[in-house]
């Protein structure tokens, strides 16, 4: 006799139960994304941060739609909502290059280099930076108008740094490429833009403070070279060549 096999049909789940194995599968995503993010929040905080390369004040080191991954760890991460610093890696040095919250405007972040150190004598002759009376050889420095030299009192801040302040401060003239020598105060620090022509720098806004020093960059990890003309320069005009390019 031939018998014919019937398929089985699993039971139905209750309905509570239904809404339960949803409820856990939404729990579990849920506390997933959070990890993610508390992950992503302190790895932003304490380690790395992506900064972008708006202007040309470091080219010939770093161009404009360089985008960087910023070392946080190096100077000291600062914990959030507290104003205490983790203990850094080592001090901020010469001729490192360092980002920081812009004196004039702490919601915007600059990229410089650092020139001067607290307690340090700095002065420019004719383009030429001079630190404790020795002229400083750059190989990293451009220059894109090296016959102009514009002045004004947008340098006068200088006067109160000055060597010698009071007997020279009254006929105290500095130009971009002509000024000093002032004198670096302690916990702050003097940076320049390596395109000497084009970067708003020390020069004409003062010294950065070290509470207001965030990183320095490590890499580039994506770069393109920015066209108004092209809604998708950002991928038609990527530079290969600079990815993963360290920073020095």
């Amino acid at each position: 006799m031939n018998h014919t096999a019937l398929e089985e049909t699993p039971p139905e789940l209750p309905r509570s139960s239904a809404v339960g194995s949803i409820a856990r599968g939404l729990f579990e995503w849920a506390k997933s994304l959070s990890l993610a993010i508390l992950l992503f929040l302190l790895v932003r905080a304490f380690l790395v941060e992506a900064y972008r390369i708006p202007s040309g004040s470091m080219e010939g080191t770093l161009l404009v739609g360089d985008f960087l991954l910023v070392n946080k760890l190096v100077y000291g991460a600062e914990i959030p909502f507290t104003g205490r610093r983790l203990p850094a890696l080592r001090q901020p040095r010469y001729r490192d290059v360092v980002v920081f919250l812009w004196p004039e405007d702490t919601s915007k972040n600059f990229v410089k280099r650092l020139v001067g150190l607290p307690g340090d004598t700095l002065s420019m002759r004719d383009g030429t930076l001079v630190r404790n009376g020795k002229a400083q050889d750059e190989p990293y420095v451009t220059h894109t108008e090296p016959n102009a030299d514009p002045g004004g009192e947008e340098f006068g801040w200088q006067r109160e740094f000055l060597v010698a302040r009071r007997a020279h401060a009254a006929t105290y003239r500095a130009s971009r490429n002509n000024w000093g020598p002032i004198v670096v105060p302690a916990s702050h620090y003097f940076m320049l833009g390596d395109n000497r022509d084009n970067s708003l720098d020390s020069r004409y806004w003062g010294f950065v403070p070290f509470s207001y020093v965030l990183g320095s960059p490590i890499v580039v990890y994506y770069s393109y070279a920015p066209d108004s003309t092209s809604a998708l320069d950002w991928l038609t005009r990527v530079r290969w060549s600079r990815l993963g390019e360290r920073v020095h």
